[in-house]
């Protein structure tokens, strides 16, 4: 589970980079609601992770 959470976290950096950095202009609002999908995917699968632990 962990590594499906870095990889939620990798990609929310990177569509951070594109909407908030204004590197992509026209895709600018896509990209921030991908960012905010993939933090909360990240989340999600961090709780997850801890779920199945215990």
């Amino acid at each position: 589970m962990l590594s499906w959470a870095l990889t939620f976290f990798i990609l929310a950096i990177v569509a951070a980079l594109f909407g908030f950095g204004g590197i992509a202009a026209g895709a600018q609002s896509i990209a921030q609601i991908l960012f905010l999908l993939f933090v909360v995917m990240f989340v999600i699968s961090l709780i997850a992770g801890q779920l199945r632990r215990t």
